[in-house]
């Protein structure tokens, strides 16, 4: 009766039942790009004029049903004006409707996943029935949007406004259990018994046995829930929201703000609303820096798997240093299934490497993430060791001990000679060069930096750092392996600092600077943090360690003499100089107490604004919020585009990735290059102009950025 691309028609049989099924050619999956939705529109046209239909049965040809919207396609559309955006929705929806005004039942089979647009898809129909192993939801928040296809609309009147809202907020999965619970399907079955229960659904319905016109009726009139009814669940679900939305995020909010308006419209009038406020959250900068970073996200999944694919598999590991990095790589590398290694020269090293190990695997098993047996088997993998015995047969070596040039050459030398001759050797060094420690070694083309961030079980970056002699087989085995234990590898050519810490030196300088020029560290901290930074520079280097971020910012400084010159009156060197070191000793830019949970506890410290007087030769001075970031923000930008000028990463999606899972970037700016993006290049060169001959080099465009910004382009084309 109809065959598209997507989406195909037939006659089952000559009782006027009819398939429409979804079926993507060429595809594993279904999902919602511009041609599905027009090959939809055609099919339902062509049901509605089929003059013996009866009933309809909607399914999927794949192991899932539809798994959402193309995602790849919200790039251009999102770059239009609100108003654009809203009448494109409202035109889709258009095919949602019709299908819902069949003048016939129409039951929808859920099998795998019907995300987004796909439940959408489904709750447009008149029934459902769900597969017991599928899963139902709404994720679209986690782009920082909320359902477009009608999902608030039809959510709200079928499982009613708290389910709707706690669904749309979340955009967490839902279990078939939990679908049937909240009135969105109809019957759960065995996997192998969902055709037939759907189609027994829906000759129940085309007999009289359903009352399936009710069901639709449902969603075509307002919320059946009286006025006040409907202010106690919206004002509770916006109280539950609000502590729970992510800075700068406006969609969760917005949406149970237009499900509360839209309650009392019919469905007309409310689908309208939720076209034009889907518009407006569309077009903000949170939702195209969230879709920018899925679409980045998925580049660099590409890229790792090639480089998985030329490289060796690591089927076992050692790391040399059981510290808090090394015991961290160690334990994540077991949880992954690659059985580790560990050595120390220290015994108490190791006891303290295998007892975080325990807790951390205790913490898993207490919540449920992980059966006992398991945790076990996870210990188990992890072999603490004094000696090098069975360095011989394993088949990467991450070495993890203290940042010493010398120290570190010399124990990679004798290392090398207790591996087989194609083993990678991998250092997890933050601040020293992989070109500085590679001499050492006689086969340096097996050796490249893997730096890995703290908490290791919990920060998702891996920077594989490839020296000038690494070989490509090397850095396509440490991108393999680091995959393998659940990290987000990025290829990063060798330079001080690498990438991640580089640019944070730019950010942090920006801090120093603001401070030696009279700044309040509490306004630059409230400042950054309300800007969606997880905590403030001062705050930051608390954390970190007074002593440990002076001396890092020394070290990458000294590699880019030129934008990152000494700083005469630097708050670091004077807090480590004072023993001020933060979080270590209870006392830094703040003070610090423990817990009851014996966590520190952050309070102000009275005397920090009289030692940081006396770096202040002009006294103190007040500065907007705007001038703090801009002070602080443009550096970071100028350092990320020399890094991308240098080759240092390959694109623009590996950067702002990498600061966003290595710093914590806030998420709704999407990065530096993202966030120059956003204020557009013509405006950042502008900034940098007026506030270059107070900051120097750090905020001297480069001759690429000026022809960018001549030419209206971006680092970000999607």
């Amino acid at each position: 009766m109809y065959q598209g691309q997507s989406v195909w028609v037939r006659a089952l049989d000559d009782a006027g039942v009819c398939e429409l099924c979804f079926d993507r050619q060429g595809d594993a999956i279904n999902k919602f790009d511009d041609r599905t939705v027009d090959e939809l529109r055609q099919a339902v046209a062509v049901l509605a004029g089929h003059a013996g239909l009866r009933g309809v049965l909607i399914s999927s040809a794949k192991e899932v049903f539809i798994v959402g919207a193309d995602i790849t396609e919200f790039g251009a559309k999102f770059s239009q004006p609100a108003e654009l955006i809203a009448a494109s929705v409202a035109q889709s929806n258009t095919v949602f409707v019709a299908l819902e005004d069949l003048p016939v039942p129409t039951v929808v089979a859920i099998n795998g996943f019907a995300l987004g647009g796909g439940l959408e898809l489904a709750l447009a129909g008149s029934l459902r029935a769900m597969s017991r192993t599928a899963q139902v939801g709404v994720p679209e928040v986690k782009l920082g949007l909320f359902p477009g296809f009608g999902g608030t609309v039809r959510l709200s009147r079928l499982a009613g406004p708290a389910v709707a809202c706690d669904w749309v907020t979340t955009g967490q999965p839902q279990s078939a259990d939990a679908a049937l619970a909240a009135g969105v399907v109809h019957a759960v079955v065995a996997p192998d018994a969902l055709r037939g229960a759907a189609l027994d659904l829906l000759h129940q319905a085309m007999n009289g046995a359903v009352d399936w016109a009710a069901q639709q009726q449902r969603k075509r009139d307002p919320v059946p829930l009286s006025a006040p009814e409907q202010a106690a669940v919206f004002d509770a679900a916006l109280a539950q929201t609000a502590p729970l939305s992510a800075r700068q995020q406006p969609a969760a909010q917005r949406a149970v703000q237009m499900m509360a308006e839209a309650a009392g419209l019919d469905r007309s009038a409310a689908l309208a609303l939720e076209a034009r406020v889907f518009g407006e959250v569309a077009s903000t900068q949170a939702a195209r820096a969230l879709v920018q970073a899925f679409l980045n996200e998925q580049a660099i999944k590409r890229l790792s798997r090639r480089h998985a694919q030329a490289g060796a598999p690591v089927r076992s590991a050692a790391v040399l240093g059981a510290g808090i990095m090394g015991g961290g790589i160690a334990y994540t590398s077991a949880l992954r299934g690659v059985p580790v290694r560990m050595k120390d020269i220290a015994q108490p090293a190791l006891d303290l490497g295998m007892g975080e190990a325990a807790k951390q695997l205790a913490r898993r098993v207490k919540t449920g993430r992980l059966a006992q047996a398991r945790a076990n088997g996870v210990l188990a993998a992890i072999r603490p060791q004094t000696d090098h015995s069975g360095f011989d047969a394993v088949d990467c070596v991450i070495e993890a001990i203290v940042e010493n040039l010398g120290i570190k050459q010399q124990v990679l030398a004798d290392l090398e000679n207790r591996v087989a001759p194609g083993t990678l050797i991998a250092s997890n060094t933050s601040s020293l060069r992989i070109d500085d420690l590679a001499p050492a070694l006689q086969r340096p083309e097996n050796f490249v930096g893997m730096h890995f961030f703290n908490p290791v079980h919990m920060m998702p970056l891996v920077e594989v750092v490839r020296g000038s002699r690494s070989s490509d087989a090397a850095v396509s085995t440490a991108v393999g392996y680091a995959v393998a234990m659940g990290k987000t590898p990025i290829v990063v050519r060798d330079c001080p600092g690498f990438l991640v810490n580089r640019v944070l030196t730019a950010y942090m300088r920006g801090f120093l600077l603001l401070v030696a020029d009279g700044a309040d560290f509490v306004q630059v901290d409230r400042t950054m943090e309300a800007f969606g930074w997880p905590m403030g520079p001062a705050y930051l280097e608390d954390v970190v360690g007074m002593d440990t971020g002076s001396h890092v910012s020394d070290v990458i400084s000294a590699g880019y003499p030129e934008r990152m010159p000494h700083i005469e009156h630097d708050a670091l060197r004077l807090m480590a100089r004072e023993g001020r070191y933060g979080q270590k000793n209870g006392i830094g830019f703040y003070r610090y107490e423990t817990d009851a949970q014996g966590k520190p506890r952050r309070s102000p410290a009275p005397d920090t604004p009289a030692l940081l007087a006396r770096l202040q030769p002009h006294g103190p001075r007040a500065f907007t919020d705007a001038e703090i970031v801009d002070r602080m923000m443009l550096p970071m930008v100028v350092e990320a585009v020399h890094a991308l000028e240098e080759g240092v990463v390959g694109t623009a999606a590996e950067l702002d990735t990498a600061l966003q899972l290595g710093l914590g970037f806030p998420a709704y700016a999407g990065g530096p290059l993202q966030y120059a993006d956003w204020l557009g290049l013509a405006e950042v060169v502008a900034r940098c102009d007026r506030l270059a001959p107070t900051l120097g080099a750090a905020l001297q465009p480069t001759a690429r950025m000026r022809a960018m910004a001549a030419r209206g382009e971006r680092f970000h084309t999607a």
